[in-house]
């Protein structure tokens, strides 16, 4: 006998009554667990969407911010508001209601609208990676960088990450619900070799090798910092030490922050094809997507410590502009004087 129905007794007082059986659907996760599932994606939502739109807002309104490395930065905070909107807002949702009660359609475009803008903020980020690379280690091709050729690169990107995004809506993989049930994502547990041939290639080329374009990237980066200033400081000049400093640190923060948000979903990714007879629990299953989703908090605020430029705009934005930054606070003084 089922154990989650509840026949009427042989024992009952009243046996001429007939009393339909009544039937409660199974629960995947507790109650409480999507409660707070609900309340952790209501605070990522509210961060992602303010962090993005703050960045948005401040590109938009100051146009000398508008430079060819920057407009990485804005296309990056414009797939990360997506994300939030059309993923952290809608598992808000969903998790608050118990199950994803919004129809087939609605998770396969979000399952779609989640892995293209995850998929390009990811790509640009490796991006931005290679053109800082480019203007620290290679000045020559750093200084031929110009709006045309950010452009282009953002549209390679934009493309790029649509094919592997549509591609599970013509059969190679596909888009459905996953761990809890209360949000979609790529078909992890579906056992096929369309699933599998489209997992092996989709972590190849969309995790592995943006991943280690990042870390040579970077690496270089970094070791072309540290042999200038040691250049500097034989020729008896001063040492950038503090700012080659605050450049590690903020290099190692978005380093973290990437595979924080994205190496678990890849793991699970790779033991699906290793062993496509592995048993995943469902909150296990859940987990990788949730961290995904965590992404657009981080790039803004990294942005935000990193370029003080950028900072003094963005506070003075949200001070409505009452907030004057140092530097012109400064030249009003000495105008005074």
């Amino acid at each position: 006998m089922d154990t989650n129905s509840t026949p009427l007794s042989s024992s009952s007082p009243f046996p001429s009554i007939q009393t339909e059986v009544v039937t409660v659907p199974p629960t995947i996760f507790p109650h409480v667990g999507y409660s707070i599932l609900s309340f952790l994606m209501f605070i990522n939502t509210v961060l992602s969407v303010f962090n993005n739109s703050v960045v948005i807002a401040v590109m938009l309104r100051n146009s000398a911010l508008l430079q060819p490395m920057n407009v990485l930065i804005l296309s990056l905070a414009v797939s990360d508001l997506m994300i939030g909107l059309c993923g952290s807002l809608v598992v808000t949702i969903t998790n608050y209601q118990g199950s994803y009660f919004i129809g087939h359609t609605a998770c396969v475009l979000q399952g779609f609208s989640v892995n293209y803008f995850g998929l390009v903020s990811l790509c640009t980020l490796t991006l931005l990676a290679y053109e800082r690379y480019n203007v620290v280690c290679k000045p020559k091709a750093g200084l031929k960088m110009r709006m045309r050729r950010s452009i282009f690169g953002l549209l390679f990107v934009w493309i790029f990450c649509l094919f592997w995004a549509v591609a599970p809506l013509f059969g190679w993989s596909s888009y459905g619900p996953e761990g809890v049930q209360t949000s979609c994502s790529l078909a992890w547990e579906e056992r096929s070799w369309s699933n599998y041939s489209y997992l092996i290639f989709y972590t190849l080329l969309c995790f592995i090798i943006p991943v280690a374009i990042i870390i040579y990237c970077y690496f270089k980066l970094l070791k072309s910092m540290n042999k200038l200033n040691r250049s500097v400081e034989l020729q008896g000049g001063r040492s950038s030490q503090k700012e080659n400093d605050h450049a590690i640190s903020m290099v190692l923060a978005m380093v973290v922050a990437f595979f924080a948000c994205w190496l678990p979903y890849t793991a699970l990714s790779l033991v699906v094809v290793i062993d496509p007879e592995l048993h995943i629990p469902p909150l296990v299953a859940t987990m990788p997507m949730y961290f995904a989703k965590t992404s657009p908090i981080y790039n803004p605020i990294i942005y935000f410590l990193s370029n003080k430029q950028f900072r003094d705009c963005a506070l003075e934005v949200l001070s409505c502009g009452r907030y004057i930054p140092h530097g012109i606070m400064q030249q009003q003084q000495k105008n005074l004087n």
